[in-house]
């Protein structure tokens, strides 16, 4: 279970597309343990696979603590609300920033777990926002593309300068 390296803003491995888990064997187990583990030291509340440079589709997050783990694979929303909420925002991939982001305030969504049986779930809250954020990142999308494009301009630039 080893703290693996986080890719970092701009990577283009974080706008890049993650294909769909086809095996569900022990590396796919080893690589979710080995993302909590490397969430939990950054410190995050999720993170995925692609944020350690792997392309595939499987998430981490833990809201409550590492008694609260949660791992979706090949996750897909299916329904979002026409309510928006808004709620403040970050990568581990640009430690350092936020920004309120607006989401769906309530989604459905199916997944697999660890041994490929097929989910569905519905959330509200944090949990809804976290599973978009995440989504979002598995389908290329990083979490600023979401910002105007001002607010985005502001952001890298403040990232860039704390990290110059």
């Amino acid at each position: 279970m080893p703290i693996r390296p986080i890719v970092r803003f701009p990577d283009e491995r974080l706008r890049t597309p993650c294909r769909a888990v086809e095996r569900f064997d022990d590396n796919l187990a080893a690589l979710a343990s080995d993302l909590a583990e490397t969430m939990r030291a950054a410190p995050g509340i999720g993170i995925t696979a692609a944020h350690v440079g792997e392309l595939l589709r499987l998430t981490v997050m833990e809201l409550d603590g590492p008694s609260s783990t949660r791992i979706y694979v090949n996750p897909e929303v299916e329904w979002s609300s026409a309510e928006i909420r808004r709620h403040a925002e970050g990568s581990v991939s640009m430690p350092g920033v936020t920004e309120e982001v607006e989401r769906a305030a309530r989604i459905r969504i199916r997944y697999q777990d660890l041994l490929g049986n097929s989910h569905a779930e519905e959330a509200d809250g944090l949990l809804a926002v976290c599973l978009q954020h995440e989504i979002d990142q598995l389908d290329g999308i990083f979490w600023i593309d979401r910002l105007s494009r001002l607010k985005r301009e502001r952001i890298v630039k403040k990232f860039r300068k704390m990290n110059s």
